[in-house]
């Protein structure tokens, strides 16, 4: 099921064994800086490898990486000439876009080219470890497309890398532990597409299923649409969170790094915000440890610890004032 891609991902990362442990992760995030500051050549596909392939230390198959989205591509594009919609608005083309890359995603799918068959399993949800806390690997679009089997993130991932080579307008949305897809339809406005669920629910059952406040949508945190630079912001802090998984006793350096980049340029982004908290707190925790105190309270009275618990209740108290509430 291989198909010879049209073009190559040109990031190629320097395997890490051969220049230490760090490397690889110090280079991803160079290159995703590149990426979110030029904004004539956006790539969320490009920025979702480099992610990956830096956990992977630089291992992951870029041709095959390519090569499966180009196939899924294929199905889209042959789907729509297969299956057209009874939809005549003048959007009708990118409309017709969404539902055969949706059918590819949900049903299964076959596509002949010459003397081939290729033929396509609908994606399934991978119930097993869904957060990815044992395994990283399972929040990975390659994971995805090696195994057929995804979850809230590596799905909505790889269907917005697809509309993207198709050329059409594909916006991702977050809410609690999640992220999905929203659309525009001249016919009806905007509306959500659910593929772990294979489809398309209403604001008001987000909402109620996410426990998403008001105060959370009205200030654009939750259930809006994220443009092409603020998706490139998700990649940097899943680029923070592999290193954390990889290297857990790390100093919290390189996760404030990225943290920072992604808060940057997605000031509101609560999983930033989240994450940069959490690791002042470890920080904090790790000096009281050395330091020998009782109390955290104590390590605030440091200069450099006072700096980060400032920064850290800073950061708490503006996601409550944006609305986020810990979900139950």
């Amino acid at each position: 099921m291989r198909l010879a891609p049209k073009e190559l991902l040109i990031f190629v990362m320097t395997p890490v064994c051969a220049v230490g442990q760090n490397s690889s992760y110090n280079e991803a995030l160079f290159h995703l800086n590149k990426e979110i500051e030029n904004v004539s050549t956006y790539s969320f596909k490009k920025s979702v490898f480099i992610v990956e392939n830096a956990y992977l230390d630089g291992f992951l198959d870029s041709k095959e990486f390519e090569s499966n989205i180009e196939l899924l591509k294929e199905m889209a594009i042959a789907g729509k000439r297969s299956f057209p919609i009874n939809y005549s608005q003048k959007d009708s083309l990118k409309i017709s876009t969404y539902a055969s890359l949706f059918k590819v995603f949900t049903d299964t799918t076959m596509l002949g080219i010459m003397d081939n068959v290729y033929c396509h399993l609908p994606f399934s949800y991978d119930f097993d470890d869904i957060f990815g806390k044992e395994n990283w690997r399972k929040m990975f679009v390659s994971k995805l497309l090696e195994s057929n089997s995804g979850n809230c993130h590596s799905m909505p991932c790889l269907y917005k890398i697809i509309c993207n080579e198709l050329r059409v307008p594909c916006h991702l949305a977050l809410a609690p532990n999640h992220i999905y897809i929203k659309h525009r339809a001249e016919s009806g406005g905007w509306y959500n597409t659910e593929l772990t669920s294979a489809s398309f629910p209403i604001d008001a059952w987000l909402m109620a299923s996410g426990y998403i406040t008001l105060e959370a949508i009205q200030n654009g945190i939750y259930m809006d649409t994220l443009s092409e630079k603020e998706s490139i912001a998700l990649c940097v802090i899943d680029l923070a969170q592999g290193y954390d998984h990889k290297y857990p006793d790390n100093d919290g350096k390189f996760v404030i790094e990225c943290c920072d980049l992604a808060l940057q340029h997605f000031p509101d982004y609560i999983n930033a915000m989240m994450l940069k908290a959490e690791t002042r707190l470890r920080q904090l925790q790790q000096m009281q440890k050395d330091m020998k105190f009782n109390y955290l309270k104590e390590v605030a009275k440091l200069p450099d610890g006072k700096a980060k618990w400032d920064e850290m209740n800073a950061l708490y108290g503006k996601m409550l004032q944006l609305g986020y509430r810990q979900m139950p």
